[in-house]
């Protein structure tokens, strides 16, 4: 996108922020979508799909892998989740804020956020189930099992408004379906070893049962407290503290835990004060405040992260340790930081045109690889592709497969095929 004649530096835009107190471009901080958001969870969904697709690799360099649980480091892959968490927090308050400029009632919001959060732990409780399957027990092959899921899937959470004119009646009918699918697949499940076996468990919620639970509590403390940044701040310090006493003996109490580590809700907590802040400053067209806040919230979660780094565990994602919580928080901030100074500064969106269905379509995104990577098995081509598969070969592969996914999701997408909550 070409800039204005003046072409201002990135310097010059800080600058002229901080001097002024106002926007450089034509359009008022305190109107303007801030583009910024959906890129960033465009961005974060397309790293996702990324890092997801390496069990398909051999030889990834050791910066780009998960580290493993009692290894003191941060890979590439470690930060990818809590950045998601951080653009859930960031996305709360504008969805809440939305939902009251309609005017839906208290009651109305609260049963939404609940029938969300109840979606996502169905899902993440079965995606996270398939990693415990145990083939062999099966009376269906466990791959038709994970296809059976997404159509399950699909059935009761499609956004049908476009296709009204089937009937309410036939759409209620596909509903039930996907719900009858959905206990097929808990019936006929088996996990466990052939000693032991063992039926559907929470184990640890999956991805989406994980966002759905932070999501929950977040979104309950913003709906009660958000008119207060105050409460929003000891809310985020609050959930610091219990990540840490998830690594410490203070008491002979176990440790206590709002269902999943205090860390995932810091994580969303970082965001939600964030996305506050920034509905706040555009009120009162301060942005050179929410810049300057950001950057405040940055650097102190990268030095306390950094500073307790020798306590309770050092860096680790498997542990969710307080030190990796905060300076993956720290990471999400200065990320999103700049995507804003580049996207909505700027004006240097053009490049994420080709991932941009990943930041609006982002649950149909993160669903469709469960479906395609089946399908992969079965027609033998995970088994072609082991020849392209390894070292920065294998890199270039799943970026491919994962512009492919997002390919897919936006060719639904012209189909108004979609996922919503």
């Amino acid at each position: 996108m070409t800039l204005r004649s003046s072409k201002p530096d990135l310097w010059k835009l800080l600058k002229g922020n901080l001097n002024k107190g106002n926007t450089i471009n034509n359009g008022s901080f305190s109107s303007k979508r801030v583009v910024s958001i959906d890129v960033f969870r465009a961005l974060t969904m397309f790293l996702m799909i990324f890092v997801n697709d390496f069990w398909t690799l051999t030889n990834v360099p050791e910066w780009l892998k998960h580290k493993a649980a009692q290894v003191d480091g941060i890979g590439f892959s470690d930060i990818i989740f809590p950045a998601f968490l951080f653009i859930v927090g960031l996305s709360i308050p504008y969805a809440i804020t939305s939902r009251r400029q309609k005017q839906e009632s208290h009651s109305t919001i609260v049963k939404h956020v609940f029938k969300r959060t109840l979606a996502l732990v169905i899902m993440g409780v079965f995606m996270v189930n398939f990693e415990y399957i145990n083939a062999q027990a099966l009376i269906i092959n466990k791959h038709l099992w994970e296809i059976i899921m997404v159509i399950a899937i699909f059935l009761v959470w499609l956004y049908y408004k476009p296709f009204q004119q089937i009937g309410t009646k036939q759409i209620v009918a596909l509903q039930i379906l996907g719900v009858a699918l959905f206990i097929f697949l808990a019936v006929v499940y088996r996990g466990g070893s052939a000693n032991q076996m063992e039926w559907m468990k929470t184990h640890w919620w999956g991805i989406l049962g994980i966002i759905g639970w932070a999501y929950l509590f977040n979104t309950l403390i913003y709906l009660y407290f958000g008119k207060n940044v105050i409460y929003l701040i000891l809310t985020f310090i609050v959930f610091q503290l219990l990540n840490i006493q998830e690594f410490t003996a203070l008491t002979s109490m176990p440790a206590l835990k709002l269902v999943v580590s205090a860390s995932m809700h810091a994580s969303v907590a970082a965001g939600m004060l964030v996305g506050s802040l920034l509905l706040r400053f555009q009120k009162q067209n301060k942005e050179h405040f929410f810049i300057a806040a950001l950057a405040v919230l940055g650097t102190l979660s990268l030095l306390y992260g950094f500073a307790m780094r020798e306590y309770w565990g050092g860096f680790s994602k498997i542990r969710a340790t307080p030190s990796w919580t905060s300076v993956c928080i720290g990471i999400s901030v200065f990320s999103f930081l700049i995507l804003y100074l580049v996207v909505d500064k700027l004006k240097l969106k053009s490049w994420a045109k080709p991932i941009k269905i990943a930041g609006t379509n982002t649950l149909t995104c993160y669903v469709m690889p469960y479906l395609i990577y089946p399908i992969m098995v079965w027609t033998g081509t995970v088994e072609l592709l082991e020849r392209v598969s390894n070292g920065y070969l294998g890199l270039l592969k799943s970026l491919l497969f994962s512009f492919i996914i997002i390919g897919i999701v936006s060719l639904l997408d012209t189909l108004k095929v979609k996922l919503k909550l």
